[in-house]
Parts: structure tokens; C-alpha cells; sequence
């Protein structure tokens, strides 16, 4: 046991051994606050005579990873962190969670209350606590970009398999749509396909639970899903789809974060995780679903069926606009089927036009999206671009479901654009008298000869996929001027993914070592620091202004000198947005606002000294003095901003070294004392 009051003993000889602590740290929104926290409780550790080990989870990857033998011989773990953080490794350990502000204001009383923290169980939830440093992601968003990033990979291979397969080897058939040759290869690619897209819905379910109540939601999440998404368990002719397993998701890990807090016996606890909560909760929330909420979703479809078929004699306009709607709304749920259907079942009745508006529809929204991230690159992260890409080849084959990973991460910006291009394509085919002979949508069916009045179907889906796409990016950059959550990648969150962005709790890249001045060539010519990034001409002894914006706007003119920003208003939009995601202000009188855009040509580095200092909402409550502000161009190669701000965190922990910036009297010696940089 550990004892609070000094170093626990050795066990022999009446010896003592030094304490022995670990650390985490991590914040959501990039990595300088990580090595701030790092540093900070390294540096104080040290002072004490305590041996510790500090594990960064930075967005370039996790470094110095705790291992196995660490974690044994340690006393007391200390996670500081704005993200989640898998504890269950330190179970039986001291463990004590706070926000990543904690680590940079107050490490020495964090090594303090480590030594009296409780036990960690082990049945307890990843971390995410939040002290200070900037606007924190809501717990209820962060666990929804969890299920986003893991469901990402599942509607990517799904749907391009399944394309491919149609493409490759489908056919039409007055009778069936598009037919595959049941004993052919490309019914065998289709059918894996069809796994990859039925699991979607449970994976989305399972790690939004996972993200909210540990692994024990993770099987009452994934199970809820696919009950959400099968139908024929409450009678109903099409399932929740990605709506209901959103809904099934957060059930599930509130249930279990329930579950948890009931006091049972000590001899069923070691049970608790791994037996009892995945059971209880799995029943209740299956039986929850299939007889309170499944039968509302199966009388919505059936009374949304007969209103449809109460139109057919109404104007062809509003019923495509109408159909459009229904068919963007939920891409595979009750009011999506139900129009896909009521569409389907008239072909046999010789009414094929009420499927040309659904056909024209269909493809809208994964187009429109991918059109999205083309159209505002900065506005996606890196992830969100690729399945963006993925999106588009999908919506040629008429599969609506690849707009689904931007719909669940921004469902008040992309629902809504969906809907309006779904209607607007409806609205076209419906006047223009597009029919569609087959049970199936999106350009293939016009390109494989199923469709009559191909240019207008071609025109409708064009309109419609063009309306979604400027919808979405109007309304995205509306909610990110408004300091409104968006993926990373993740970005969010990413991420900043999150994006739909980096997975979250998956492995990123290793970071690697930016060289210093000394082994870089170009690093060595006169005036320049940090591999040519910063010169002379791009630093500054006097700060002039006297509030952030401002102190952007100043270094944002400051960068230009380099002769490298192309656009400085843009530059400036894109370092204000990175503020609202959290503070740049790190605490000990340095900020170092940055940003990942394409308002410049290349990496471009700047400095400032600000006499009086800039209030910078740093989470030790200092104005910022030293400022630093990093901009590099989107397709920058591997992520240059994250290594600058990893040594120049690293470095300005140094008191030593700030002392140095701000006692050096013109810009030529900040260079030389920044040269020290490495």
C-alpha cells in the first residue's frame, strides 16, 4: 500500500526506495498544452527527488507509452487530460484525473494528492475531465465522434465494395432491379459488402456507448444497434438506421454508467463488468427498444405509406419535392424506406415515374456531401476529405448511406442540406417525367439503361447535388464562426476528428524528431531558426496591440513580411476559429496561436514580445508576453505545425530560455536565442 506521508520502503533492509510516479497527458485540440502539462509535472517531480514518467498523447501520436512494467512498479498514476484516456490499464493503481490545466498551473500538488488518490478498479470510464485551458467538447459530442470515427471505415468498405460489385457485375432486370448472377464472383464481393454495411449501424451504436460507460456498453451498444436497424424485430418494414443506433448508443452507456453506481455485495463485483452490466443492460435496453420505441417507428411507417399513397393524383412537383425530402432524411430509416418502397411497389403497377423522383434523390446526399469537401477543403479534416472522396463514388451507384458519417457528426448542418437538394432533385425529376424501371437509384441506373429522360434525371441530380453541397458549406462555416463543434481530423478532434475525423482510441503516427538548426542546411543560413520557418523579418521586439484579435491581426501582418501568406484576412479567420476550439495561451506568459491553412504558401513562423501582455485565457491566469504564431499550408507535408509546437513547448518551459526572449534587445538576438530550439 501506498503510504501518503513520504516513500514507501523497499521491503528489505529497512531501505527506502524513491517514489516512483506516472502521467498522462493530453489535450483534444493539439499539443502544445500536452508538453506544457509534460514538462511542468517532469520539472516538479524532479524537485521533490520523485522518479517520473510522463506519457504525451499529442496529435502526432502518443510518445514515451507506459508499459507494462512501468505501470507494476508504479505508486500513483496522474492523468491530466481534456480527452478521453483509457484507465482500465491502471487498475489497482492510485490514479488521479484531472484537466490538462491542472498539470501546467499545479503539478507540485498534483504529485502531492496522487500519493491519497483512490484506487483505481479498474470498472470505471476513460477520462475526460476538464479543468480550465479553453472550450472543452461536450461529453455527449465526444462520444458521438467516437462512434463516427469507428463507423467510418465500415460504410467506406461496404459501400465501395458494393458499387463495385453492381458495376462490375450487375445488370438490370425489370423484375429485380439490379441483378448480380447468384453463383457469381461478384455475388460474393457484393455479399461481403452487405456484411461491412450492416455492421455500420452497430459499430456507430456500440462505440458511442463504449465512449460513455467503458467496455461494458460496448456489447449492449452494438446489440442495441442492430436491433435499431432490424425492423422485422418490431414489426416493422424498415429499421431506425443510423438515427436509432445514435439513440440506442447513448441509452446503452448512460444504462451501464447507471448500473454502476447500484451497491452490490463484494463478491459480485470482480463479475460487474464483465457478466452482470453487459447482461442487464442488453436485456432492458433490447426489450426497451423492440416494445416502446419500435412501435412507434413501425406506425410512422405504415401511416406515412398510406399519406403517400393519398398523392399520386396530386401535382408531380410537390410530390418529388416531398418524396426528395423523405429519401434525404434519414438515408435507410423508417422515412427513407418508406419512400423507397411506396416507390418500388407502384413499378409492377406500371407507374415508374413516382421511382424516377426517389432515383434522382437518392444520390443527392452522398454526392452533395462529397461535392462539400471539395468545394471548403479547410473546413473538413484530412478523414472527412477521404471519405468525402469515398462518398462520391458511391453516390454514382446510388448509395445514400455514404452521407450518413457526415450527417451523424454534423446532423443540424447536413440533415438539413440533404433534405433541401433530396427535394429539390425530386421536385426536377417529378416535373420532368423521369421514370426509373428498377427498384434502384443514383447514375448507374441511367448509365445501365433503366431510366427514360436521362438528361433531365442527369440535370435533376446535378441541381440537387449542387444545392446539398453549398447548403452544407454554408451552414458548416455558419456553426464554426460560431465556435460550434466540427470533426477534426477529430481535426476532430479529431479530432480536431474528430474528426468524422482521427479515430478516437485508435493508434496514430508516431511522432518524429524535427531536426534542429544545426542539421538543417537551410537552418543555417544567416537570420533563420526552425528549419527556415523563422527569420528576421518574421519577428518582432514590440507587440503593439492590447487584446487577442487584435494581437492575431498583428502577427497575422507580421507573417506576411515573410513573404509567404497569401491571404492575410484568410489567415487571420482561420487562427481566430482555432481559438474558439480552446486557448493557444499556455500559461507562464506565452501564447502561440497557429493554424492549418491554405491563406499561405508554406510553414511560415513569427514572434512578438508584448510589454504589457495580452490577455490570453491561459490557464494560469498570466497575459501573454511571448507570442509565437505558427501557420502552415493544408497540404503540408505530414503535420509540421504539431512538431513546431512540440519543441517550442518544450523549450519555453526552460525559465532560463524565456528569460533570454525577453530580455534580448532587437530581433537579430531573439534569433540567436531561439536558434537554441531543437
Amino acid at each position: 500500500m501506498t503510504s501518503p506521508a513520504g516513500p514507501p520502503p523497499t521491503g528489505g533492509g529497512g531501505e527506502q526506495r524513491r517514489v516512483r510516479l506516472l502521467a498522462v497527458t493530453a489535450c483534444p485540440t493539439g499539443i502544445a498544452h500536452t508538453y506544457m502539462a509534460a514538462e511542468k509535472l517532469a520539472q516538479a517531480a524532479e524537485s521533490r527527488g520523485i522518479d517520473m514518467k510522463v506519457e504525451t498523447q499529442g496529435s502526432i501520436g502518443a510518445e514515451n507509452v507506459l508499459d507494462d512494467n512501468d505501470v507494476r512498479q508504479a505508486d500513483g498514476v496522474i492523468v491530466a487530460a481534456d480527452k478521453d484516456v483509457d484507465l482500465s490499464r491502471f487498475a489497482g493503481k492510485r490514479v488521479l484525473t484531472v484537466g490538462v490545466a491542472e498539470g501546467i498551473r499545479h503539478p507540485g500538488q498534483l504529485i502531492e494528492r496522487v500519493l491519497s488518490a483512490p484506487v483505481h478498479t479498474g470498472g470505471g470510464a476513460p477520462t475526460a475531465l476538464a479543468s480550465g485551458g479553453g472550450k472543452e467538447r461536450s461529453a455527449g459530442y465526444r462520444a458521438l465522434m467516437n462512434g463516427v470515427s469507428y463507423m467510418i471505415p465500415f460504410v467506406v468498405v461496404g459501400g465501395l465494395l458494393i458499387a463495385i460489385s453492381l458495376s462490375l457485375g450487375g445488370h438490370t432486370d425489370p423484375s429485380g432491379g439490379l441483378v448480380i448472377p447468384k453463383d457469381s464472383f461478384w455475388m460474393d464481393v457484393n455479399n461481403i459488402g452487405v456484411i461491412g454495411f450492416t455492421l455500420m449501424v452497430p459499430i456507430l451504436s456500440g462505440y458511442i456507448a463504449y465512449a460513455i460507460g467503458d467496455r461494458p456498453a460496448l456489447v449492449p451498444g452494438m446489440i442495441g444497434g442492430w436491433i435499431a436497424n432490424t425492423g422485422e424485430l418490431y414489426d416493422s418494414k424498415a429499421g431506425a438506421g443510423f438515427i436509432g443506433a445514435i439513440v440506442t448508443g447513448f441509452l446503452a452507456g448512460y444504462l451501464v454508467l447507471w448500473i454502476k453506481k447500484v451497491k452490490v455485495p463484494k463478491f459480485v463485483q470482480p463479475i460487474m463488468p464483465i457478466i452482470v452490466i453487459p447482461i442487464v443492460a442488453t436485456t432492458a435496453l433490447g426489450l426497451f427498444f423492440i416494445y416502446v420505441i419500435g412501435k412507434p417507428i413501425s406506425w410512422v411507417f405504415e401511416h406515412l405509406t398510406d399519406w403517400l399513397g393519398g398523392m399520386t393524383g396530386t401535382s408531380a412537383v410537390l410530390l418529388g419535392a416531398i418524396l426528395g425530402l423523405m429519401i434525404a432524411f434519414d438515408m435507410g430509416g423508417p422515412v427513407n424506406k418508406t419512400a423507397f418502397l411506396f416507390g418500388a411497389g407502384l413499378i409492377a403497377t406500371g407507374n415508374q415515374t413516382v421511382m424516377g423522383m426517389c432515383a434522382a434523390a437518392i444520390p443527392v446526399m452522398p454526392l452533395g456531401q462529397g461535392l462539400a469537401t471539395l468545394l471548403r477543403r479547410r473546413l473538413y479534416s484530412e478523414q472527412e476529405r477521404e471519405t468525402g472522396f469515398a462518398a462520391l463514388f458511391m453516390g454514382c451507384f446510388g448509395i445514400s448511406e455514404g452521407a450518413i458519417p457526415f450527417a451523424a457528426a454534423r446532423p443540424a448542418q447536413v440533415i438539413p442540406a440533404n433534405m433541401l437538394g433530396g427535394a429539390v432533385a425530386g421536385a426536377i425529376a417529378g416535373v420532368a417525367g423521369v421514370e426509373d424501371a428498377v427498384p434502384h437509384g443514383g447514375p448507374i441506373v441511367a448509365v445501365l439503361g433503366a431510366v427514360s429522360g436521362v438528361p433531365m434525371f442527369f440535370v435533376a441530380v446535378v441541381i440537387g447535388s449542387v444545392v446539398t453541397a453549398l447548403t452544407t458549406v454554408a451552414l458548416v462555416d455558419v456553426s464554426e464562426r460560431r465556435g460550434a463543434p466540427a470533426l477534426a481530423g477529430a481535426g476532430a478532434a479529431v479530432p480536431e476528428p474528430v474528426p468524422v475525423g482521427a479515430s478516437v482510441g485508435g493508434a496514430t503516427e508516431s511522432a518524429k524528431p524535427v531536426a534542429g538548426v544545426g542539421s538543417s542546411a537551410e537552418a543555417g543560413k544567416a537570420g533563420e531558426v526552425l528549419s527556415g520557418h523563422l527569420t528576421e523579418r518574421t519577428v518582432r521586439v514590440r507587440l503593439d496591440a492590447t487584446d487577442k484579435e487584435a494581437a492575431i491581426r498583428e502577427m497575422a501582418g507580421l507573417l506576411a513580411r515573410g513573404g509567404r501568406v497569401v491571404d492575410a484576412d484568410e489567415l487571420v479567420a482561420a487562427a481566430l476559429r482555432r481559438e474558439e476550439r480552446g486557448t493557444t495561451g499556455l500559461g507562464e506568459e506565452i501564447a502561440i496561436p497557429h493554424a492549418k491553412t491554405d491563406a499561405v504558401s508554406a510553414p511560415v513562423v513569427g514572434f512578438a514580445r508584448s510589454d504589457e501582455g495580452v490577455e490570453w485565457d491561459s490557464p494560469d491566469g498570466t497575459k501573454a508576453r511571448l507570442v509565437f504564431m505558427i501557420a502552415v499550408p493544408e497540404a503540408a507535408a505530414g503535420d509540421e505545425h504539431l512538431r513546431i509546437l512540440s519543441l517550442l513547448s518544450r523549450r519555453l518551459m526552460d525559465a532560463g530560455f524565456r528569460e533570454r526572449l525577453l530580455a534580448a534587445p532587437d530581433e537579430a538576438a531573439v534569433v540567436e536565442v531561439l536558434r537554441e530550439v531543437g
